[in-house]
């Protein structure tokens, strides 16, 4: 493990336990996660990295629930969110994780603002007021205000991603959940929605990143890497600064190297 600097400890936000998890849909079986543990603190910012086919986002989808383990478990905060049924799950999905993916899938039929709007109703249904106040507050915030009312055909990609963000935190969620955010962005638009990323961090929100990106991963408290479906090693960075940027960015980068990525 290399350590550059730490932050205070905090307790888990979110931790798995002999995390495993197994395809019996292939012949023969493919398992992708070899008892993976792995804790992500509050208010922490973590990046998973590791080659294509290392299991990082299966590890993404079944520490969030989108997909059940194995074997192992998984807890949110005090809570095993490995027994609860599928009803349960969905609903701490909803109302205490936010995901953004590669793509935003936004309902087509639907403009910006609504997109944002309606899982956040669905959450909580009897706040529509408070609600539809703390959505303007986030379009404002991540400066898509002006595009709210659009189409989702009528705006880039940077715009599309950065109310992503709107959407995962229009329910204040307790831990966000990123996949591949910027996977499909130009390098612009990537430094657009990791500027945002940060602010959501620096507000104290807890991150989980999955990314191939360096300079994503650079912007993490924490670095781990996974090699065909085991945690083998970690980078702690610490805190992100614009100034630290291009330091950090060589720290991973030589950590990357060391671990053949």
């Amino acid at each position: 493990m290399t350590t550059v600097s730490a932050r205070p400890v905090a307790r888990p936000a979110l931790s798995a336990s002999g995390l495993e998890k197994t395809y019996y849909s292939t012949e023969p079986p493919t398992q992708v996660l070899y008892g993976i543990d792995l804790e992500v603190r509050e208010g922490e910012f973590l990046a998973v990295m590791g080659a294509s086919g290392s299991g990082k986002s299966t590890l993404l989808y079944a520490m969030s629930g989108m997909d059940r383990p194995t074997s192992g478990s998984v807890r949110l905060g005090d809570r095993n969110l490995t027994e609860l049924n599928d009803r349960q799950m969905s609903r701490v999905r909803l109302t205490e994780m936010g995901f953004i993916f590669q793509q935003a899938h936004f309902l087509p039929n639907l403009n910006v603002r609504d997109n944002i709007l309606l899982p956040a109703l669905k959450a909580q249904p009897k706040g529509r007021t408070e609600v539809e106040a703390r959505v303007d507050d986030l379009l404002a915030r991540f400066g898509v205000d002006h595009i709210a009312h659009h189409g989702i055909t009528e705006v880039s990609g940077g715009q599309l991603q950065r109310a992503s963000i709107c959407r995962a935190l229009a329910t204040e969620p307790k831990v966000l959940f990123a996949d591949e955010p910027t996977g499909a962005l130009n390098s612009r638009m990537t430094t657009e929605v990791m500027d945002a990323l940060s602010d959501v961090h620096r507000d104290g929100t807890t991150i989980m990143l999955v990314t191939h990106d360096p300079s994503s991963a650079a912007r993490a408290d924490r670095v781990v890497y996974l090699r065909d479906g085991l945690l083998v090693d970690e980078l702690v960075l610490g805190s992100w600064s614009t100034e630290s940027a291009a330091q950090r960015e060589d720290q991973l980068l030589s950590w990357l190297r060391a671990n053949g990525f």
